[in-house]
């Protein structure tokens, strides 16, 4: 069984059985609470168009957002930490008193994804460098319907609010300068050339900014991608925070959404360009200090990986 070494530096945060009893409970009820619909939703058989991405795109199912962790860094005591001990990317550990349990195994996921933390730490410091970019208007979206006929949109169960006719004359009227390359890798043939950046995957860091949803939204991924390393309340801000930009996503989208109940921000018109600034400018106030959570853990791997290596 591996073994958790405290390196000289900073004494762990120690969380007793109680207290992270308590902690590990509560995350549950927010995970709960937070994917009550979709879990409903999978019983019956029945997608949504707005939600779902949250699952397929990014790929967990609802039930894996209930398993909370206390993160990297901490150690966990009491006879139901010691049992973590068995658990993936987890490793026995003592509290400075001498007393037993278990923390993440910081160094071990530090080797393992060694190329995942070096990139989530540059994209994550290189975007809070910058500031937020407010223009683009949600264009994305429909840069990915550009030029294809109603019956090959990639929601087909959802009507173009304005037609196909109606939102390729939106497309081709504005300026289209979209910075996230998994966004842009959807845009249809004739819509490509019509962005003015070309991001690639390897220039993630070089291009992505804080206004941007999509980037936003990935605040998750990374979450995703550094577990269990990332403390569960985290990982659950970062989920939320996906889940309401993704409203905001399909509401500005070219598709009807009336169907679930949402209103349609209207980005070609003025009113409907300064709604989608004022919550793109909102979000990305939120997603600020998560991004620096994040990028704390990043250094946190990053520390423990060059300490055993």
């Amino acid at each position: 069984m591996a073994v958790v070494h405290q390196e000289a530096g900073p004494a762990p945060l120690v969380l007793d059985e109680a207290d992270w009893r308590t902690r590990e409970a509560a995350h549950a009820e927010r995970a709960d609470a937070l994917t009550a619909g979709a879990r409903a939703r999978r019983e019956r058989g029945e997608a949504h168009a707005v939600e779902d991405f949250l699952y397929t795109y990014y790929p967990w199912p609802p039930g894996r957002l209930r398993r909370w962790h206390p993160g990297a860094g901490v150690v966990l005591t009491g006879a139901g930490a010691v049992g973590r001990a068995g658990w993936a990317h987890y490793a026995a550990a003592q509290a400075p008193d001498g007393a037993a349990g278990a923390a993440v195994d910081a160094a071990g996921i530090a080797a393992q994804r060694a190329p995942v933390v070096r990139l989530a730490g540059r994209v994550l410091a290189a975007t809070l460098t910058r500031p937020a970019q407010l223009g683009c208007f949600g264009l994305h979206e429909w840069a990915m319907v550009h030029g294809t006929p109603a019956g090959g949109i990639r929601h087909s169960s959802l009507p173009l609010r304005l037609g196909s006719a109606g939102t390729d004359a939106v497309v081709e009227s504005h300026r289209i300068r979209c910075s996230h390359f998994d966004a842009f890798r959807f845009f249809t043939p004739t819509a490509v050339p019509r962005n003015e950046l070309q991001p690639r995957s390897d220039t993630r860091a070089e291009l992505e900014q804080p206004g941007c949803l999509h980037a936003t939204m990935d605040c998750y991924r990374w979450a995703q991608k550094l577990s269990p390393a990332v403390p569960g309340e985290l990982l659950l801000d970062c989920f939320e925070l996906a889940r309401d930009v993704r409203v905001l996503d399909m509401r500005a989208s070219p598709y009807d959404v009336s169907g679930y109940g949402l209103t349609a921000v209207a980005i070609e018109t003025p009113q409907g360009k300064a709604e989608y600034v004022a919550a793109q400018r909102g979000f990305a106030r939120r997603a600020e200090p998560l991004r620096r959570r994040l990028l704390a853990v990043c250094e946190l791997l990053a520390a423990a990986g060059s300490a055993t290596g």
